[in-house]
C-alpha cells in the first residue's frame, strides 16, 4: 500500500488565489452583466519586449535547422545568459560573482519552493508577516512548519511588518536557522534600506542563519539609495541565497524564466558539524530534478540586456509605475491610507473603520466591481489590509479608481 505525504493534508484546502477565483466566479454567475476590473493577482498585461520576441523567433529558426539545432541544454543555464546576468545585474553594482554561482530556472516561485530540498526538515524558519504564501506552504509540505494553531504554524517564527515599524520587522531576539526576506516586498510594496539590510546580514553572520532573499521586484526600485541585491551588503555571500525573476521585469509570467544565486562561500552544517557548500548541493538537486530552461526562453531573457531591450524594459516598468502613482493618488484622495507603490508595483491599502480583509474584498467586489487580494491571505499581520497591483491596463486602473472613489465617497 502506497502512503501519502501526510504533511500535504495539513495545508488549508485552497490556495489563496483559488479562493479569490471562486468568489469572483460566483459573482460573475450572479452578475453576468457587470464588468469586473481585476487588480488582485500580480499578472502582467503588457506584451513581451520587442527585443525578446525577435530573439526568440531567431532561436526557433535555429532549432529548425540541423546545423544550429540544440537538444538538452545545461541544467544550470546557457553561458550566454549567465554572462549577461553577471555583467548587468551584479558587476554593474559592484558585486562580483562566478558563473557557476548562477542557476537559471523557470522562475523564482519554483526555486523558493524547491530550495528546501537541500535543507533538513527540522530547521527552524522565520518569515516576515505578511508574506508570499509559497514560502510557508512549501515548508508545510515537507513537515518543517509544524501544525497550524490559531492561524499560525507552530514551528514558524512570525516577524510582523506593520505601519508602526515601517514594514521592516524587528531583529529576532532568538536564533533562527532559515530566514525569508523579500524586498521590494510582496505584498506590502515596501522596501528596505542598506542600513536596515545590513542589520539582517549581521544577524545572520552572528547566528549562523541562512537568509533566503527574494529580489523578484528589484527592477521596480526608483530610489537610487535602495539596494537591488543583498550582495551589495558586505558578508552577505556567506549567509544568503538570492532569487530573481524575469516574470515582472520582462513580462515573462507565461514564458517562465528566473535564476537563483548560490555563492560558493555559503555553507550549512551536518549534525556532526561538517560545513557543506550549498552551491554543490543545489547543483546536484538541479541536475537530478530539472532539465534546464528552454533555449528559446533563455535567448529571450538574454535580449533584455541588449541596449534595445533595456530601453523597452524601462518603458514597461515606467508604464506600471505610472499606474501605481495614479492608483496611490486616487486611493489617498478617498481618505484611505496607502503604503507601497513607489518602489514596487504593489499597493498595500489599510481598510477603513477596522473592516476585515475578506469583508472589504467582498464589498469592493460587489459595490465597486473591483478585485483585490485580502491582506490576511498573506498572514496574520495582513488582516485589515488589501493588496492591489499596478500591472493592469492604464484605462482599467483609472476606471477602478473612479469606481472606488464613487463607492467610498
Amino acid at each position: 500500500m502506497a502512503l501519502v505525504n501526510e504533511h500535504f493534508l495539513k495545508l488549508p484546502n485552497n490556495y489563496l488565489f483559488s479562493d479569490i477565483a471562486k468568489k469572483v466566479n460566483a459573482f460573475k454567475v450572479s452578475h453576468p452583466q457587470k464588468d469586473l476590473i481585476r487588480l488582485g493577482i500580480g499578472d502582467v498585461t503588457q506584451p513581451l519586449p520587442r527585443a525578446s520576441i525577435e530573439a526568440m523567433h531567431k532561436a526557433v529558426d535555429e532549432l529548425a535547422s540541423k546545423d544550429t539545432f540544440r537538444g538538452y541544454g545545461p541544467e544550470q543555464g546557457y553561458d550566454f545568459l549567465i554572462e549577461a546576468i553577471l555583467k548587468n545585474d551584479y558587476a554593474s553594482r559592484g558585486v562580483h560573482l562566478e558563473s557557476s554561482e548562477i542557476f537559471v530556472s523557470d522562475g523564482a516561485k519554483s526555486d523558493t519552493g524547491n530550495i528546501g530540498d537541500i535543507l533538513r526538515h527540522d530547521n527552524s524558519i522565520g518569515v516576515t508577516d505578511p508574506i508570499y504564501p509559497v514560502y510557508i506552504d512549501s515548508n508545510v509540505m515537507c513537515g518543517r512548519a509544524g501544525v497550524l494553531e490559531d492561524g499560525k504554524w507552530s514551528n514558524v517564527v512570525y516577524l510582523p511588518c506593520l505601519n508602526e515599524n515601517n514594514f521592516i520587522p524587528a531583529i529576532p531576539d532568538r536564533r533562527i536557522d532559515i530566514l525569508y526576506l523579500c524586498y521590494p516586498n510582496n505584498p506590502t510594496g515596501t522596501v528596505i534600506s542598506k542600513a536596515e539590510l545590513k542589520k539582517w546580514v549581521n544577524y545572520a553572520l552572528e547566528n549562523d542563519t541562512l537568509i533566503l532573499y527574494d529580489a523578484a521586484y528589484e527592477a521596480y526600485i526608483q530610489d537610487p539609495e535602495i539596494p537591488h541585491s543583498i550582495y551589495e551588503i558586505k558578508g552577505a555571500k556567506k549567509v544568503a541565497i538570492e532569487f530573481r525573476s524575469f516574470s515582472k521585469t520582462a513580462g515573462f509570467t507565461g514564458v517562465r524564466c528566473g535564476y537563483t544565486v548560490v555563492p560558493k562561500e555559503l555553507t550549512a552544517a551536518t549534525l556532526e558539524g561538517e560545513r557543506i557548500p550549498l552551491n554543490r548541493l543545489w547543483n546536484r538537486r538541479q541536475c537530478t530534478k530539472f532539465n534546464g530552461t528552454s533555449y528559446i526562453t533563455q535567448r529571450g531573457a538574454e535580449a533584455i540586456y541588449s541596449p534595445e531591450g533595456k530601453e523597452q524594459i524601462k518603458a514597461t516598468i515606467n508604464y506600471y509605475m505610472t499606474n501605481a502613482r495614479i492608483m496611490k493618488e486616487g486611493l489617498e484622495s478617498t481618505g484611505l491610507k496607502v503604503f507601497g507603490g513607489e518602489n514596487a508595483p504593489y499597493l498595500w491599502v489599510k481598510t477603513p473603520r477596522g473592516i476585515g480583509s475578506w469583508k472589504f474584498f467582498e464589498q469592493m467586489l460587489y459595490e465597486a466591481n473591483v478585485v483585490g487580494t485580502p491582506g490576511v491571505g498573506f498572514g496574520p499581520s495582513g488582516e485589515g489590509y488589501i493588496r492591489l497591483t499596478a500591472f493592469g491596463e492604464r484605462a482599467d486602473c483609472e476606471e477602478a479608481m473612479k469606481r472606488i472613489r464613487r463607492w467610498i465617497l
